[in-house]
């Protein structure tokens, strides 16, 4: 059984070894880990994937809640539904022969050639882990030089105002996220607002 965190975490330096550190001293597989930038500066967002059962799950939130960077920690499959992405980079050999048929299931899973030469072509494929690993396997026939993949990323999904998913109603780390971005975003419209005026007056 996976399951799939979201944590938001300060950006500072050593937090990425705490958090896997602390994952793997209590012998917890991590089958994905990703980690990026969030819309509010000094803020980072982990996406964790994480084999284990019910009580693994529950371990693992309490212990990264512990750790002094965390902000927030959000199971994303017992919140309800989310979005997950990955993407892989996969350089395929392909010969003037075999070209038109890589790019054949290159169109079919929605594939962008980033790359191309005389005897190979790169292609970028996002979507769910199943899309990307049924066009590894299609693509293999034609021989495979090289992969590289980003692993996991999610968000919760988002909602809509009359369904209680609104604004008002985040919680957790996305609720965390949301408070900063407005806080900044109302600020900008204030001082947008007073400058106009000024220039006005």
């Amino acid at each position: 059984m996976r399951c799939t965190f979201s944590v938001l975490t300060q950006d500072s330096p050593g937090v990425l070894m705490r958090i896997s550190s602390l994952i793997y001293r209590r012998n917890f597989n991590i089958a994905s880990l990703s980690v990026s930038q969030t819309a509010t500066p000094g803020i980072s967002r982990f996406t964790i994937m994480i084999d284990g059962d019910e009580w693994a799950f529950e371990q693992v939130s309490k212990q990264l809640g512990k750790l002094v960077e965390v902000i927030s920690v959000e199971n994303l499959n017992k919140s309800g539904k989310f979005v997950e992405r990955w993407l892989s980079l996969i350089k395929v050999s392909a010969t003037m022969e075999t070209r038109p048929h890589v790019l054949q299931i290159a169109d079919v899973f929605r594939c962008r050639v980033v790359d191309m030469g005389s005897d190979a072509l790169t292609l970028e494929v996002t979507g769910d882990e199943g899309k990307v690993a049924a066009c590894i396997e299609a693509l293999r026939v034609y021989g495979i030089l090289e992969i590289a993949g980003s692993g996991s990323v999610a968000l919760g999904r988002a909602g809509f105002r009359n369904n209680g998913n609104g604004l008002n109603n985040l919680k957790g780390g996305n609720g965390d996220e949301e408070a900063y971005k407005i806080k900044y975003l109302l600020a900008s419209v204030r001082e947008g607002s007073e400058s106009f005026l000024a220039s006005q007056g």
